[in-house]
């Protein structure tokens, strides 16, 4: 039994082909390579019984990943998220059927956490020394970590505009990190140029080809969790779209292995009303989007003005009968809240652009009410305090504690007294 499955890369463009045991980064042609298994001999030798007693971890799946030898894995216990029922939000929405996958526990605090303990495996694997790649926060945090728990170097650029608490996350790591007066494009032109002068791996979003296969594991796990069935609808946040593309990459591996049944669910790409090209690109029927100018939305993460696999991502919803939708800033707050109040689920920005997309969705009549829904939370909002404006009151020793209500501020009981006496 072989630790990894994997056979070659290939070319979702020009169809060619490349070996998968030494760097590549783009086809010749400028395209994303894909990675590919030997699903044939595989669907002999693995079964979902072979799972039992595994590490509860993303690793479980290693027949379908790419490392090939156990020793390269590097790990901070990412994956296996929890699958959450949102009973409250979903009676508010009109979908009874609503799951979160919540991807805000996992180690660095968001879904990136995936792609860079795969990426970062294989780079250790292929003899990487140093890695270079430009980010909006999350996944430069994730990738400095994990570089360095791999031993090694990392250099980092973001936009100032990045979430203060993941730049911390850089700099802690012992990355080299810049900041740029810019959006991540023009994060990603410096980082371009420092490959060619340095030799440096590029990390880039699907510049390399292993951070689809770690986020692919949130739709095998989803699989998983929904005992090898799938949900009708997946809402996922999408900026570079490599989550969705993944999540679409593992069910179709799946069914190919016949660990599936049912039909693909649609893939739905929420975008930010703000920075929107592949809610565009899919409203006037093109293959691929075209740069967005100006992009500027509260929800960075999805502050993606031209993604290099868009048409990876207009393809997969293409295929799941999926749709793209644009939400306002303003709604995705209001969401954000509203899901923290009624399921204590505090999301980040992103993935309450998610829930706020299946509220308008189930309204058009897109989504059925007896459909099961599932979104994705792509971190914790945590990560994102700016999201959230608290007024409280500044009590003295000796004032009358308060509580909110509809109607307005009221006297709750006086410090010092027992609860009896309230």
């Amino acid at each position: 039994m072989r630790f990894s499955y994997i056979s070659h890369l290939h070319c979702p463009k020009c169809g060619k082909e490349y070996p998968a045991d030494r760097i590549q980064q783009l086809c010749e042609c400028g395209s994303p390579l894909l990675v590919d298994y030997d699903l044939k001999e595989l669907k002999k030798n693995w079964m979902p019984a072979d799972l039992a007693g595994r590490s509860n971890d993303l690793w479980r799946y290693h027949e379908l990943l790419p490392v090939m030898d156990e020793k390269n894995v590097v790990t901070l216990g990412e994956g296996m998220t929890p699958l959450l029922r949102m009973e409250r939000a979903g009676q508010d929405m009109g979908i009874p059927h609503l799951l979160m996958k919540d991807e805000g526990i996992i180690p660095t605090g968001s879904f990136k956490a995936r792609g860079a303990a795969v990426g970062v495996s294989k780079a250790k694997e292929l003899g990487v020394q140093e890695l270079a790649m430009p980010t909006n926060g999350n996944a430069g945090a994730a990738w400095a970590l994990y570089a360095a728990r791999a031993g090694i170097k990392a250099s980092i650029v973001m936009p100032v505009g990045a979430p203060l608490i993941t730049r911390n996350e850089v700099a802690v790591s012992g990355a080299n990190l810049n900041l740029v007066n810019g959006l991540i494009s023009d994060a990603g032109q410096m980082v371009g140029q420092a490959v060619k002068a340095h030799g440096l791996y590029d990390a880039s979003t699907l510049k390399e080809p292993y951070r689809i296969e770690g986020k692919k594991t949130m739709g095998i796990e989803i699989a998983e969790q929904m005992h090898w069935k799938v949900p009708d609808v997946i809402l996922y946040p999408t900026g570079g779209g490599v989550g969705l593309i993944g999540i679409h990459k593992a069910l179709k591996e799946l069914a190919e292995l016949g660990w599936i049944k049912n039909k693909l669910p649609r893939l739905v790409a929420v975008q930010a009303a703000g920075c929107a090209p592949i809610v565009k690109a899919w409203e006037e029927g093109r293959t691929d989007s075209q740069f967005w100018e100006q992009s500027e939305t509260v929800a960075f993460g999805i502050n993606v003005p031209k993604a290099l696999g868009d048409f990876l991502v207009l393809a997969a919803i293409a295929e799941t009968d999926g749709c793209a939708v644009a939400v306002e800033d303003g709604e995705l707050l209001q969401e954000q809240a509203l899901i923290a109040r009624l399921e204590g689920a505090f999301v980040c920005p992103e993935g309450a652009a998610a829930f706020a997309a299946a509220r308008r969705l189930k309204q058009s009549g897109w989504i059925q009410a007896e459909e099961t829904v599932l979104v994705l939370n792509t971190g914790s909002g945590i990560k994102y305090p700016e999201t959230v404006n608290v007024e409280a009151p500044v009590l003295q020793p000796g004032d009358l504690l308060q509580r909110r209500t509809e109607e307005g501020e009221v006297s709750w009981g006086r410090k010092g007294k027992s609860t009896n006496e309230m």
